[in-house]
């Protein structure tokens, strides 16, 4: 069974809401996410474009729809402690954390971070690929890290026992967030620079700092996050990532955050790429993860070594970051 760390689906349960459709977990992803062993996820908040004009606005909607949709799918349930998760896991219920990616929609009024805690958001990352009040993403093109407004909301982060997340940090701010982290940190959903030199990768030495702060790394099945080269964009070379994070960090330090995106529309899609299909040859959505840990198979893993990577490692962060 598997736990991925970073899912955009609440961006498609809001499309369609508005549009006027409703069961859309059950109808359109939970088969999906079924089929591929995925028995919980991080969903997060995450302002899509061409609604990055009034980020407040649509993170509330985000929010409402989700909450109505989360509320009417007796198949899924929203957890925020660890026991919680379990308790869902032994119902038979779908668990889902939920999480927020970039939060340019609070503006200077750190008091609305209180707006995603209530939500139930316990993963938070302060940027998504854009420079706001808080920080500079990895993609933004500034240089400077975290502003003295988002230290200030890391600590309010950390009183709330969230789970600090760099995956769209730029190099800058993920070294200010290590160095005023009380406790383990992620990167939900990153790769490997040493096999694609992109900067939402992370190099061997950021690779290493989030070990020794004992977190996790989520594999990342984004294809121009996979190689260069749109031919090695596979499965395969997904888990050589997987190899390399474990020759850095070790076994413990490695997951799932796989952020399938086939959902998206593609003016979303046409922001982070001139490709729209994201996905790796041989794991198109959620229903073929099982082809990566065949690959894993292949290389050899043992069944424990698969089974941390594919939800414990990550489970066990979220045991001793929120509770």
């Amino acid at each position: 069974m598997v736990f991925d760390a970073h899912s955009d689906i609440l961006n498609d349960v809001t499309r369609r809401r508005l549009n006027g459709e409703t069961e859309i977990l059950s109808s359109c992803h939970l088969p999906r996410l079924k089929k591929g062993g995925v028995e919980g996820s991080v969903f997060v908040i995450w302002v899509d474009p061409p609604y990055t004009e009034d980020y407040l606005a649509r993170t509330k909607q985000i929010i409402s729809c989700a909450r109505a949709e989360i509320e009417s799918c007796e198949e899924v349930r929203l957890v925020t402690t660890y026991d919680k998760m379990q308790q869902a896991a032994s119902d038979g219920k779908f668990y889902i954390f939920a999480g927020v990616e970039g939060m340019a929609a609070i503006g200077e009024d750190l008091d609305k971070i209180d707006m995603y805690y209530d939500f139930g958001c316990r993963d938070a990352m302060l940027t998504w690929n854009e420079a706001n009040q808080l920080a500079a993403g990895a993609n933004s093109g500034e240089d400077y890290g975290l502003t003295d407004l988002g230290k200030r909301a890391v600590r309010r982060m950390q009183e709330k026992h969230m789970l600090l997340d760099v995956s769209h940090l730029n190099e800058a701010g993920f070294w200010d967030m290590v160095n005023l982290a009380r406790g383990p940190i992620t990167a939900s959903h990153s790769n490997c620079r040493a096999l694609c030199d992109v900067p939402r990768n992370l190099t061997d030495d950021q690779l290493r700092a989030i070990r020794d702060l004992d977190g996790v790394v989520g594999l990342n099945s984004f294809n121009i996050l996979i190689d260069s080269d749109p031919a090695a964009q596979s499965v395969e070379t997904l888990a050589r990532h997987a190899d390399h994070m474990i020759n850095v960090m070790g076994i413990d330090h490695v997951g799932c955050g796989f952020d399938f995106c086939e959902f998206l529309t593609d003016y979303a899609m046409s922001t982070m790429t001139d490709n729209p299909d994201s996905a790796p040859i041989g794991m198109k959505d959620a229903s073929e993860i099982p082809n990566l840990f065949a690959c894993f198979e292949k290389m050899g893993m043992t069944k424990e070594e698969m089974d941390k990577i594919a939800r414990r490692n990550f489970q066990d962060l979220l045991r001793r970051v929120i509770g």
